[in-house]
């Protein structure tokens, strides 16, 4: 059964500002929430029509994932609306830019991200490594959002023509859900194990893989989404991106700990056509919504530059106030 929510029905329900969406209701699995549906939370996101956005990098920056060095203070936002991921460090350039044609209406300014020295900072691995740009919604918010609430988020990335890209084939850009859950994991004593509760993060999300037509194995440019991940943690192919420019991106957690993935070409709301599917990843049930983010991958060799992504108008909704 589906459930729209329109704008006379929101009204009659006295849903305020509750944003247009549609819930699929699939009994016994809990509704899936397209993202963009419920209150915006407007504590946090941006829309980067201030003229005077910034980012103070304060570099070098973080790597905790590699060698355990989380370097201090870190990179934020002028705004306090972003700041560096401690694991892996920020993209090295984050700028406004004009929004590029057929972008959402009234938008003029969008961000540019892109990063070249994606590694260890003062060493070059010549692999491909990442760097990762974090909403500050803890912060603003204070603390976590717990899933009861049904946490959604949607975002609009432009995709530059494929001749724009980094040649390299692999993962170049992703958009992830930091989240928590509790694991019990059963300890050793003399008299026999005991089980004791562990909260685990973990960071699911929706990858872009480029396919270079200068790799053999290619005979032209072309991208696909990846999905990360399912009930054993591996990712699985989603849909393929048969054209550039703009796409609207978006993922909804659920009460019952479950993740929704949704992508469509173009700026327009998301709806339940755009469904690409729905997992427990890792086997893990989402207890707590943290933050999400965007990850930049490039070959960190020093000299080659990533992909240049745009994204405009990051939004996070709750479906509970």
């Amino acid at each position: 059964m589906k459930l729209c929510l329109t704008r006379t029905t929101r009204n009659l329900l006295r849903l305020g500002t509750l944003a247009a969406g549609c819930l699929l209701l699939s009994s016994p699995v809990l509704a899936q929430v397209v993202p963009g549906t419920g209150y915006q939370v407007t504590q946090v996101g941006d829309d980067f029509e201030d003229e005077d956005w910034s980012y103070e990098y304060n570099f070098p920056k973080s790597s905790s994932e590699q060698d355990e060095q989380v370097r201090a203070p870190v990179g934020r936002s002028t705004n306090g609306r972003w700041f560096e991921s401690t694991k892996r460090g920020q993209p090295d350039e984050m700028r406004r830019v004009a929004t590029p044609p057929d972008g959402l209406p009234g938008s003029n300014g969008s961000l540019l991200i892109r990063t070249l020295r994606s590694g260890v900072p003062g060493t070059l691995s010549h692999q491909m490594q990442q760097d990762d740009l974090l909403l500050n919604i803890s912060q603003r918010m204070g603390g976590t959002i717990p899933v009861s609430r049904t946490p959604n988020f949607v975002v609009r990335v432009w995709l530059p023509p494929f001749d724009q890209w980094e040649d390299r084939s692999g993962p170049t850009f992703a958009v992830r859900a930091g989240l928590r859950t509790t694991k019990y994991e059963t300890s050793k004593g003399l008299f026999g194990g005991r089980r004791e509760p562990k909260t685990e993060p973990y960071w699911p999300g929706m990858f872009i893989q480029f396919e270079s037509e200068t790799d053999r194995q290619y005979e032209r440019d072309g991208a696909f989404f990846t999905v990360r991940a399912t009930r054993n943690g591996s990712d699985f192919r989603g849909p393929r991106i048969e054209q550039t420019g703009w796409w609207t991106l978006g993922m909804s957690i659920t009460p019952d700990g479950q993740l929704h993935y949704y992508a469509s070409p173009g700026v327009d709301d998301l709806t339940p056509e755009d469904y690409i599917a729905s997992q427990f990843p890792y086997g893990f049930r989402a207890e707590t919504f943290n933050t999400f983010f965007f990850n930049i991958c490039n070959r960190d060799d020093g000299r080659t530059w990533s992909t240049s992504w745009i994204i405009d108008d990051p939004q996070l909704y709750v479906l509970q106030r």
